[in-house]
């Protein structure tokens, strides 16, 4: 038994200066987590907010782990809540990147930090030590000091109030990254859907420079490669791509729309 797994492919890749490239996938079938793997991303995006398993199913929810595990890829698991009970409940099944939903304060966000670390801020953590299948079941050495060094627990920034709290929520001890979202946020300030309206913007533009004055690491959504590669130059670490729905409507579009015969 090796002393330790290797390390969080989406942490690894931030850490290095890098940029860690994913897409949520909308199926969540583990036949398309090994693929993606298989393509070469760093991350597929587990969404269990607005759907996919819940949670608390565990052997569901193992299979997406398993087959991220043969191909490499790292799973991305944002949670439908901030509970601490649900984090370790994601971690415990293998998981080693979540983050959470709609949170509006740093008080929030440090409760569920706290929760997947064994020594948190040079104080004991939350975190539960048994013997679940991230510890191989009672095998796996040096576990505790793995985890601790390989989570990454995120926050989603997609309410006024976060916006407005987001200083103190970056003061927060390794959290690990912000993850915008503009979609939640044009609806909470009144704009659904216009993520070009100025007040939007202003949002998103101030959670970025806070978290990038800050030294956290910031993700977010990808509106086509041009605005992913701005969004690099804009110093997003952590940018999702598309979704499997997405590709594969784009994708039989382009072919229904080359189809010169007639259809119905």
């Amino acid at each position: 038994m090796a002393n330790s797994d290797p390390r969080n492919g989406v942490r690894a890749r931030i850490e290095d200066g890098g940029v860690a490239l994913g897409v949520l996938d909308s199926t969540y079938d583990p036949s398309m987590v090994e693929l993606y793997g298989e393509l070469g991303l760093d991350f597929v995006w587990l969404d269990m907010e607005h759907g996919g398993p819940d949670p608390w199913d565990g052997p569901t929810v193992e299979h997406l782990l398993r087959a991220a595990e043969r191909t490499g890829i790292e799973p991305l698991v944002r949670l439908p809540d901030s509970e601490p009970t649900l984090v370790r409940k994601a971690l415990d099944l293998g998981a080693r990147s979540v983050f959470l939903p709609r949170v509006e304060t740093a008080a929030e966000v440090e409760a569920a930090v706290t929760s997947a670390r064994f020594r948190y801020d040079g104080e004991p953590g939350d975190r539960g030590l048994a013997a679940p299948r991230a510890r191989r079941w009672g095998l796996k050495q040096g576990y505790v000091e793995a985890e601790d060094r390989e989570t990454l627990v995120g926050t989603t920034v997609e309410t006024v109030e976060a916006v407005e709290n987001i200083e103190s929520i970056l003061d927060v001890p390794d959290l690990g990254f912000v993850f915008i979202g503009p979609l939640d946020l044009s609806v909470q300030l009144g704009h659904p859907g216009e993520l070009d309206h100025q007040e939007v913007q202003d949002a998103v533009d101030r959670v970025r420079t806070a978290a990038l004055e800050a030294d956290v690491p910031v993700g977010g959504l990808g509106f086509g490669m041009d605005d992913v590669n701005e969004k690099v130059d804009d110093g997003y670490q952590i940018l999702n791509l598309g979704s499997t729905a997405g590709a594969v409507q784009s994708v039989v579009g382009d072919w229904l729309d080359a189809y010169d015969g007639e259809r119905p």
